[in-house]
C-alpha cells in the first residue's frame, strides 16, 4: 500500500495567507492605477482640455446638435485669441436663460460625477455658450455693406462657415455697428439667422460684448460622432487683410 502524505495545517495556512496578500496586493494596484487616472484626468481637465456636448444649432453646419467637441483651455491663458475662432464661454449675463436642476439619484449622480471627473462630461455646460470670434478687443465691426457683408476695421469679410436660410445673401439679418471694448469680444454664431450672439444680447448690461475672462478655451475638435471627427478651422484666412485699430 502507498503511503499518502497529508498536507499540514501550517502549510494550508501558508497557501491561503499567501493567496490573501496577492489578492490584497492586486486591489491595491487597481486602486493605485485609478487614483492615478482620475488624477491624471482632472488635471488634464483643470489646465488643458475639457468635453462640452452642442445643445443647439446656433453654430450649425460647422457644428450640429448633439456633437461633442474637445476644447483648448490654454487658450485664452497661454495663448492669445484670434478672430476666427469657435470659443466656448460663461454666459455673460441674460444670454442664457435661467434653469433649475432636477434633483439626480445618488446613483445618477455618482455616474455624472465619474464622467465629469474623467473629462466625457461638464456639470456647467447649461451654463457656457459656443460662437465664433469677429472682433477683438479695439475692433470696429460693421453690417451690412451694399453686398451683405459684415466688415472688421473697414475691411469687408467673405465669411464660408455662414449658414444662411435660402434666399438670403447678408451676412446678418440685422444692422449694427459697434467697436468692441477692451478686455472684451464681439461673438455670432454660424447660423447666423438662428444664432442668439452678441447682435441680439445689446440690451444686457453687457452689451452684448463677452469679458475674456469668460472665456473657458477654443473649440478644437470634433470627437463625436465618430463620423464626424475632425480638428476646427478657425478660417484665419478670412481675416487675413484686417489689422487691429491700434497698429494701423
Amino acid at each position: 500500500m502507498t503511503e499518502t502524505t497529508m498536507p499540514s495545517r501550517t502549510s494550508r495556512r501558508h497557501k491561503n495567507s499567501r493567496k490573501q496578500r496577492s489578492a490584497l496586493l492586486f486591489l491595491r494596484d487597481i486602486l493605485i492605477i485609478f487614483l492615478v487616472a482620475v488624477l491624471a484626468s482632472v488635471l488634464i481637465k483643470t489646465f488643458l482640455v475639457r468635453s462640452f456636448y452642442i445643445p443647439s444649432g446656433s453654430m450649425e453646419n460647422t457644428l450640429q446638435v448633439n456633437d461633442r467637441i474637445l476644447v483648448n483651455q490654454l487658450e485664452p491663458g497661454l495663448m492669445p485669441i484670434e478672430r476666427g475662432d469657435v470659443v466656448v464661454f460663461a454666459d455673460p449675463g441674460g444670454w442664457l436663460p435661467a434653469t433649475i436642476e432636477p434633483e439626480k439619484a445618488p446613483v445618477a449622480a455618482a455616474l455624472d460625477w465619474v464622467l465629469e471627473t474623467v473629462g466625457l462630461t461638464a456639470s456647467d455646460a447649461n451654463d457656457h455658450l459656443i460662437k465664433r470670434v469677429i472682433g477683438l478687443p479695439g475692433d470696429h465691426v460693421t453690417c451690412c455693406n451694399a453686398l451683405g457683408q459684415m466688415s472688421v476695421n473697414g475691411v469687408p469679410l467673405d465669411e464660408p462657415y455662414i449658414k444662411r436660410p435660402e434666399g438670403q445673401t447678408a451676412a446678418s439679418a440685422i444692422a449694427f455697428d459697434v467697436t468692441v471694448p477692451e478686455g472684451s469680444l464681439w461673438v455670432m454664431g454660424d447660423n447666423r439667422y438662428n444664432s442668439k450672439d452678441s447682435r441680439y444680447n445689446q440690451d444686457q448690461p453687457g452689451k452684448g460684448f463677452v469679458p475674456i475672462k469668460n472665456v473657458v478655451g477654443r473649440a478644437l475638435w470634433i470627437t463625436w460622432p465618430t463620423d464626424r471627427w475632425t480638428f476646427l478651422d478657425n478660417y484665419s484666412d478670412v481675416f487675413a487683410g484686417v489689422e487691429s485699430e491700434g497698429s494701423k
